[in-house]
């Protein structure tokens, strides 16, 4: 994802820190910053679920790009899911 606005890292990171807590509180899912953490302007995030239904799974990884997608600070570029 992009962060356009962002002009620290500092600043980044409590952005990204609110955005993770957020997601985690809504879709009780975990959630990382796993790339790009010392790039100014852009963040890699991944978030698992564990379900017994992967119809499920699904369900609220769509709500969870909506919600990151839905974000006025933040560009989503591209996401992939993988279910196992």
């Amino acid at each position: 994802m992009e962060l356009p606005g962002v002009g620290s890292l500092k600043e980044k990171r409590r952005i990204l820190k609110s955005l993770m807590a957020r997601l985690r509180n809504s879709f009780n899912i975990s959630i990382a910053e796993v790339g790009d953490n010392d790039v100014l302007r852009t963040a890699t995030l991944g978030a698992a679920v564990v379900a017994n239904s992967s119809s499920f799974a699904d369900q609220v990884i769509a709500k969870v790009v909506d919600r990151i997608e839905s974000e006025p600070e933040l560009i989503l570029a591209d996401y992939q899911t993988e279910l196992y």
